[in-house]
C-alpha cells in the first residue's frame, strides 16, 4: 500500500490487486540500501515496472542476479530472425508456436524440476499495436475463491508439462528441422505441483495453475482439464490483472511464485524484441512433489 515502505525512490501502485510503477532510480546503479528497499517493495507488490531504464544486456543480467542465481542469463523473446527478417503468422514455424503458446496464462518453468523464482523482462523493439504483457495475481485469486473451492484446491495437485501445453497447439518438439532450441521439452519426470502454493518469503497462499498444468491425480482427464481451465478463467479477471503497454527501454521484474503472465497478440509484420532473464527457483521451496 502507498506509504508502507520508506524508500529512496517513488512507488505508485497500479490500479489492480498487485503491482507498482517505480521511478526515481537507475537499476544499474543501485546501492545496497536502495536494493534492500527495492527487494522489500518487490515482495509486497509482486510486479515492479521501471519505465525508461534502457538497460544493456549486461546491466539486465547484473540486476537479475541481485535476486538470486539465474536459470538462464538472458534470451530474446522475439519474432525477428538472426538474419533480421521477421517471422510471419506461419503455422509451420515452431518459434511462432512458442510465441503463440506464451499468449496463454502461465508461470515460468513449472514444467522443470524447479519452478522459477522470478524474471526480469525488458523491451528493445515494440510493435505499434498489441504485444503487451499481462500479469495475474494468484494470491488475490485464491482469496476470492469461495470456502468450498478453497478447501477443494488445497487437496489437489497437477502435473506440469511444456509437452502438454504446446501439444494443445499442435507443436511437435521432436521435429528434426525445428528452429526452436527445445528448452523445456525435457524427457525427465513430469513435475507434480500443488494447486495452492505458499510463498516461501511472505507466507501468502496463491493458486498455482496456468496452461502447463494438467492431469490432476484421481480426476478424469477431461474433468481435470475443464476444472483447471475454469480456475484460470476465474482467476485472471479484474482487479487481479494488469497488461503493460510497453515502451522501448521499459524493464519489469515479477514474482513467478505468485503471478501468472502472458503476451498478447500483435501484427507480426512488425518487430517485437524483448529480453528475458529468468531467476532460478530455490531448491527447497520451488521443487516439485515426489510423484
Amino acid at each position: 500500500m502507498p506509504g508502507t515502505l520508506a524508500t529512496p525512490f517513488r512507488v505508485e501502485p497500479l490500479d489492480a490487486s498487485f503491482g507498482a510503477v517505480v521511478t526515481g532510480l537507475r537499476l544499474a546503479d543501485l546501492d545496497e540500501a536502495a536494493w534492500r528497499a527495492l527487494h522489500a517493495t518487490w515482495l509486497e507488490h509482486a510486479l515492479l515496472v521501471f519505465p525508461g531504464q534502457h538497460l544493456t544486456r549486461d546491466e539486465q543480467v547484473a540486476f537479475a542476479r541481485r535476486f538470486g542465481a539465474l536459470e538462464f542469463d538472458i534470451a530474446p523473446i522475439s519474432n525477428v530472425k538472426p538474419d533480421g527478417t521477421l517471422r510471419v503468422e506461419d503455422t509451420a514455424d515452431d518459434v511462432v508456436k512458442i510465441l503463440k503458446g506464451n499468449m496463454g496464462w502461465h508461470a515460468d518453468s513449472t514444467y522443470m524440476p524447479l519452478q522459477a523464482k522470478g524474471a526480469v523482462f525488458s523491451a528493445e523493439l515494440v510493435p505499434t499495436i498489441g504485444g503487451h504483457t499481462g500479469w495475474a495475481d494468484m494470491r488475490a485469486a485464491y482469496d476470492a475463491l469461495d470456502p468450498a473451492t478453497q478447501a477443494k484446491v488445497e487437496r489437489l495437485s497437477a502435473y506440469h508439462s511444456l509437452h502438454y501445453s504446446q501439444g494443445r497447439l499442435g507443436f511437435d518438439p521432436k521435429r528434426k528441422d525445428s528452429e526452436y532450441s527445445g528448452y523445456g521439452f525435457h524427457d525427465g519426470p513430469v513435475p507434480l505441483r500443488p494447486l495452492v502454493k505458499v510463498h516461501p518469503e511472505t507466507g501468502r497462499k496463491a493458486l498455482l495453475i496456468g496452461r502447463h498444468a494438467h492431469a490432476i491425480p484421481g480426476m478424469d482427464p477431461a474433468e481435470s482439464e475443464r476444472f483447471l481451465d475454469e480456475l484460470v478463467e476465474f482467476a485472471c479477471q479484474p482487479p487481479r490483472i494488469y497488461h503493460h503497454d510497453w515502451r522501448v527501454g521499459d524493464t519489469v521484474i515479477w514474482d513467478n511464485r505468485c503471478l501468472l503472465h502472458r503476451a498478447t497478440p500483435w501484427d507480426m509484420t512488425q518487430a517485437r524484441v524483448m529480453w528475458h532473464s529468468r531467476i532460478a527457483g530455490d531448491p527447497v521451496s520451488e521443487a516439485a512433489l515426489a510423484a
